[in-house]
């Protein structure tokens, strides 16, 4: 008798192509690219009109709002154009994908296979982040554009200068470039359970609740997750636009 067991923290093979594996949250990544190249898709299917309609009207109330939103913290138009790309990438990314594990069927539908005695559930769609190897892949993206900035704006030279330091010279300096060059590991890591214990959390209470008590119950909470998947979205995007900016910004 099938019995209710709540997701496991590793992703589920659904199939496999050869020796590659295909997880369930690799599936619903796909379905999320393909969203959001469909709407893109929709977006360029005619000229742009000087008087917006329809999905233009609410793309370009959409990206406008958050430019000026980014633009406000980094009180450099030309910086956030230069960063606008990546970040607003990364929060409708994230905020695509986390709302999508939302959707009726999503860690609900699978097939139940037997393992230990015991028949357990696996989805063929689970929420993108509830497998840390796909949050750890955003925060490397994000650490990463960090450092191409860096070295773009600021030169290879002076960008590198904050972490290696002559210890001879200034050896409290040669301490806190080595802090600084740490940090940047430790960002990767703080980005990526920040995200997976939050979406996952979230994933758990949604599937109790539903067994527990269905229909009416699961309601407010999905309302809530929701709101914690947009907060999620902006606190990744607007993080990654304060280090950006920090690492675009020149020590003295």
């Amino acid at each position: 008798m099938a019995s209710f067991i709540p997701p496991t923290l590793a992703s589920e093979t659904i199939f496999s192509i050869g020796t590659f594996e295909v997880r369930n949250t690799l599936i619903t990544d796909v379905f999320t690219l393909v969203l959001l190249v469909v709407v893109g898709l929709l977006v360029k299917r005619k000229n742009y009109q000087l008087v917006p309609h329809g999905i233009q009207n609410f793309v370009e109330v959409l990206v406008g709002g958050l430019f000026d939103f980014f633009n406000s913290i980094v009180g450099d138009e030309d910086k956030t154009k230069k960063f606008f790309p990546i970040v607003a990438t990364i929060f409708f990314y994230v905020i695509i994908s986390n709302w999508m594990g939302l959707l009726p069927g999503f860690g609900s539908i699978g097939i139940f296979e037997e393992h230990e005695g015991a028949m357990t559930l696996v989805p063929f769609f689970r929420s993108n982040y509830a497998d840390v190897n796909m949050t750890f892949a955003i925060a490397l993206i994000s650490v990463t554009a960090c450092q191409v900035f860096g070295f773009s704006m600021l030169g290879f030279k002076h960008y590198a200068g904050k972490f290696f330091i002559n210890p001879l010279k200034n050896p409290v300096g040669s301490f806190v470039g080595l802090l600084e060059l740490m940090s940047e590991f430790s960002k990767m890591i703080s980005f990526s359970f920040r995200l997976f214990g939050n979406v996952f959390a979230g994933e758990v209470l949604l599937l109790v609740i539903t067994f527990l008590v269905p229909f009416i119950a699961p309601l407010p909470f999905y309302g809530l997750e929701l709101f914690v998947g947009f907060i999620q979205a902006l606190v990744f995007s607007f993080l990654t636009l304060i280090f950006l900016q920090i690492a675009t910004t020149e020590h003295h």
